[in-house]
């Protein structure tokens, strides 16, 4: 099924951070926010990661972002995807960044997971010329990877350590 990005970029102009996924899940989809599957270890790794409490609503995770100078957005501006399946992604249009770059103090890219890694270097950073750094996908299917090397990998973002 082909799906058009329905969410907006997260960002302002003071966001110093980009972190990119894929494309936003069919909850999060339903959600109109990023990594809202309750079983996304997202909020609860940059929680640990900032040693803070982000409550489980739309505007504490907005306000977590805004404070913390991070901007979220995902790779891909449309795609044929299977249910949120990353590996089933093909047919990809990417994101154009440049407008979101231009727009704010962004220094560093991060991708959430090997897949908008892949997507950023071949589609986005030729034009950014923006090395991204990939941290480990957050997502349920990634069980493998422990909260605790979650955490370790994602420290990187938090710069006031």
């Amino acid at each position: 099924m082909q799906i058009i990005h329905p969410l907006k970029p997260f960002y302002n102009s003071n966001s110093e951070i980009l972190i990119l996924g894929t494309m936003p899940s069919k909850v999060s989809r339903e959600n109109n926010f990023y990594y809202m599957h309750p079983q996304n270890r997202f909020w609860h790794i940059l929680g640990l990661v900032f040693e803070e409490n982000i409550e489980d609503n739309i505007k504490a995770k907005g306000d977590f972002l805004t404070r913390h100078k991070i901007a979220l957005w995902d790779t891909i501006k449309s795609c044929t995807i299977t249910g949120s399946s990353d590996a089933s992604i093909k047919n990809i249009e990417p994101n154009d960044i440049n407008l979101l770059l231009k727009q704010t103090n962004i220094k560093e890219i991060y991708t959430t997971g090997k897949k908008a890694y892949e997507i950023y270097n071949k589609y986005i950073y030729p034009k950014t010329k923006i090395k991204a750094i990939c941290l480990y996908s957050p997502s349920p299917a990634n069980c493998a990877i422990t909260l605790n090397k979650m955490v370790e990998n994602y420290q990187v973002i938090n710069k006031e350590k």
